[in-house]
């Protein structure tokens, strides 16, 4: 694993050189269909694109491109303050990695072991001060299960969030992620439109509010539900007990024509703020795509593709730089828009 890197350029440059073929690291990470990783439409496997037509994907990038930030500067000089409380823990940031999870989606093993993935993301995080999640494929299992074997290594510093299965093998995976000590749990709903779980046989459902009560009572955790795009599944998730959602469209994997997160996110904010927590993914590539969510009522972000790249790049040091240059990115957005504390981000600092 080459640790030697220095800049956020070197991961990538080694990242595109692993991922040749498969992802461009382009500048713009944006879904557009003449993408490398797009093309599903005309035959090729998902790959780390987004799904059929790849509309949903863009859609996430398109949807933040419409806001503007308002720069206002004349005024005493300040150091923002990006601290995140996240269920008792203490984050550098309210920035985290999302739950991607299966390398043959991105490569394969030859790029990358899944044991390495998962070890990267959740100790890159931590050693930037903040948390990885860790997903769930058909590859896992509970006698091998990745990610949280990572959290467990890393004393608990990380969430899991388990595929729509089974009602009983969620319960299981959630007991586990109890012994390791996990920050949170959760399910990414979207998941019953998983690609590679309906192509290798492994049953994912739909799940009913009852349902989500039942996963919900069965732990001490907190219970993230992950993939909501509606108003009416997020007041859902919240009749159902759940601590947070994650507005997401699964970075556009499941459903095409999907809007973008950034999209239908202000309408679940105004229904929901303050009731429960509201974390959004979709399109984040930057701290100024940070500040833009939070803006619109997200209380954290999670990123996905970057992760994989920052991992694939440099593992442990990958994910630390790429993390540490979203909380720069983030902290320069700050002060340009006089915003002092995270509490201080409004949409009174867009256009």
């Amino acid at each position: 694993m080459i640790t030697e890197v220095k800049t956020l350029e070197d991961v990538r440059n080694i990242a595109r050189d692993k991922l040749k073929g498969i992802c461009g690291v382009y500048k713009d990470c944006d879904g557009d269909p003449r993408r490398l990783c797009q093309g599903q439409n005309y035959g090729r496997t998902l790959g780390i694109g987004g799904i059929g037509s790849g509309v949903s994907f863009n859609n996430n990038f398109l949807a933040l491109r419409k806001y503007k930030l308002k720069m206002k500067l004349i005024e005493e000089d300040l150091t923002p303050d990006t601290s995140y409380d996240f269920f008792g823990r203490e984050l550098s940031m309210p920035i985290m990695a999302a739950s991607v999870a299966g390398v043959n989606s991105f490569g394969g093993e030859e790029i990358i072991t899944e044991i390495d993935f998962c070890r990267s993301v959740v100790f890159g995080c931590r050693d930037a001060g903040t948390l990885g999640w860790r997903g769930d494929t058909y590859t896992y299992s509970l006698e091998n299960s990745y990610g949280l074997n990572a959290i467990a290594e890393a004393g608990g510093w990380g969430v899991k969030i388990v595929k729509p299965r089974d009602q009983g093998t969620i319960m299981k995976f959630f007991n586990k992620a109890e012994e390791v000590r996990c920050v949170a749990v959760g399910i990414d709903i979207d998941g019953c439109g998983s690609y590679a779980m309906a192509k290798h046989n492994k049953p994912v459902f739909k799940k009913s509010i009852e349902e989500i009560k039942e996963l919900v009572s069965s732990t001490n955790l907190p219970v993230v539900i992950k993939g909501i795009m509606c108003i009416e599944d997020a007041i859902n998730a919240k009749e159902a007990g759940a601590s947070a959602i994650v507005v997401s469209n699964h970075g556009g994997r499941v459903l095409d024509h999907t809007p973008g997160t950034a999209d239908v996110l202000p309408d679940i904010v105004a229904e929901l703020k303050g009731k429960i927590k509201i974390i959004v993914d979709g399109g984040v590539r930057s701290g100024y795509d940070v500040l833009k969510m939070l803006s619109l009522g997200a209380e954290s972000v999670l990123i996905g593709r970057d992760i994989v790249r920052a991992s694939v790049g440099a593992g442990i040091k990958g994910v630390q730089i790429h993390m540490e240059y979203l909380l720069k990115t983030m902290v320069k957005a700050m002060k340009m828009t006089s915003c002092k504390s995270l509490n201080d981000i409004t949409p009174d600092i867009l256009f």
